[in-house]
């Protein structure tokens, strides 16, 4: 008799990481309280139990017995995975205030392209374009497991395979060059996402999560996702209509209120600047140290 179909993983939490070995895998880490991103930042152990598959997207996974040390831990899907970026822009009560915006009927969407896609403990290079004007957004990521289209709110969260950490790095002064957002968020390395993926089933509601933001040691935001004005539900269900969200789709759900921008005067990301995003209930904390590319010409 055929085995049954998992719909679910068997991992609670799933990194992508070397060990070692030099080889690439995925697996749990066995230390379930652990925060990897900051962890690996101290030069601490993380030990992973590893999976017999590649991909956090390969539900049939199971473990193989083996425990391994990971030496570097990578974004949670490659960006071949990822595809393009669906994002959510003032999705918080209290950003849309902050901004001086009013609530919008439909949520406000925008994409990233998968170049975007960056390791949750990386180096973070600000490109000449956005010299001086790089903004920080703590954002809740929400990983597609399954192909879906056309899906109720009702049904939404049945496709999600589990919840990430993301940082939706902004150009402010590119951002005001006219209303389409795409280009101003969507340079190089600038969805550092990570450093694991929380499975669905281990946060049935995700509005019990709690974003965080520091700079310099400096609070910036500090906020529960309750205060989203559309929930995950209602995110994938509007994304779903018409359009097919593949496995692996990444969407970044919004901002709350403390970026940057909105200070007097504003302050941005700059080389040396010492960052942490992070989201509770395991999902855990983004370390990218920051560094300013050199002025570029154009070929």
């Amino acid at each position: 008799m055929p085995s049954a179909v998992r719909i679910h993983p068997v991992w609670k939490r799933v990194v992508r990481f070397l060990a070692e070995d030099g080889q690439e895998y995925c697996g749990e880490p066995v230390d379930a309280e652990l925060d990897v991103g900051l962890a690996i930042a101290d030069r601490e152990p993380v030990l992973v139990k590893v999976l017999d598959a590649k991909s956090a997207l390969d539900l049939d996974a199971v473990f193989t017995g083996e425990v391994k040390t990971a030496i570097q831990i990578l974004s949670p899907l490659t960006p071949s995975e990822v595809g393009t970026i669906r994002c959510v822009g003032l999705n918080y009560t209290d950003h849309a205030a902050e901004m001086k915006l009013s609530i919008t009927k439909h949520p406000e969407i925008f994409f990233k392209p998968n170049t975007c896609v960056h390791g949750p403990v990386e180096t973070l290079t600000i490109p000449p374009e956005a010299a001086g004007q790089a903004d920080p957004e703590v954002e809740l990521a929400v990983v597609i497991k399954k192909d879906c289209k056309n899906v109720s709110v009702g049904h939404a969260l049945n496709y999600v395979l589990g919840y990430m950490t993301s940082n939706d790095v902004t150009a402010r002064v590119v951002q005001t060059r006219g209303s389409q957002w795409g280009y101003s968020k969507g340079f190089d390395q600038f969805a550092p996402m990570g450093p694991t993926i929380v499975s669905a089933e281990s946060i049935p509601d995700p509005s019990v999560l709690w974003l965080k933001t520091t700079l310099d040691g400096a609070v910036m935001q500090d906020k529960p996702a309750k205060n989203m004005i559309f929930s995950v539900a209602e995110i994938v269900s509007y994304l779903s209509v018409g359009t097919t969200l593949k496995a692996g789709t990444v969407i970044l759900t919004g901002t709350p209120s403390g970026i940057g921008h909105s200070n007097s005067p504003p302050f941005y990301l700059k080389e040396g600047s010492v960052l942490r995003v992070s989201i509770s209930h395991g999902l855990g904390t983004l370390v990218n140290p920051i560094a300013q590319e050199a002025p570029v010409v154009l070929e």
